[in-house]
């Protein structure tokens, strides 16, 4: 996992194979992710990709971890706040098999994990090994607008 914020995103640009983050990261920089509608956004095929989205946040007892085996997820906060939290997969039990054609495995699991709070300008990236809980509240209710680039990993 990665905690940053998107004015220092140009440090990521040589992780993984070939130049997928490149791909993902210039995509986030000069994209008008504020003017998007909700949908998904080829960048390079099933390579990489985007997923825009609109939600409000919920409590934490009601949010579950999930872990991707083959994407990383860059999850980059548009607009509104919310706590994503952290454990690694392997202290994870898992409430349902892994979903190939989803690419997800679902954890419910009280492990509290770590727990970060994010903002507008804010992005984590999830590796595979990584599981994470998003869309939890963070203080009270709130509205999100945040993008999800999955960058293929196997």
């Amino acid at each position: 996992m990665i905690v940053d914020q998107l004015k220092n995103i140009d440090f990521y640009k040589t992780l993984g194979i070939g130049d997928r983050y490149a791909k993902a990261i210039e995509w986030l920089k000069s994209s008008d992710l504020a003017g998007m509608e909700d949908g998904r956004y080829e960048i390079d095929g099933e390579t990489v990709y985007a997923s825009v989205m609109s939600y409000a946040t919920i409590p934490w007892e009601e949010t579950v971890y999930e872990a991707h085996e083959r994407y990383t997820d860059i999850q980059y906060m548009i607009s509104g706040t919310e706590i994503m939290s952290y454990a690694p997969v392997h202290e994870l039990v898992s409430s349902c098999p892994y979903d190939p054609e989803k690419d997800v495995i679902l954890f419910d699991d009280p492990n509290p994990g770590i727990r970060v709070s994010c903002r507008c300008g804010d992005f984590v990236i999830f590796f595979p090994w990584d599981g994470h809980k998003p869309r939890t509240v963070n203080g009270k209710p709130s509205g999100v607008r945040k993008v999800v680039v999955k960058i293929l990993e196997k």
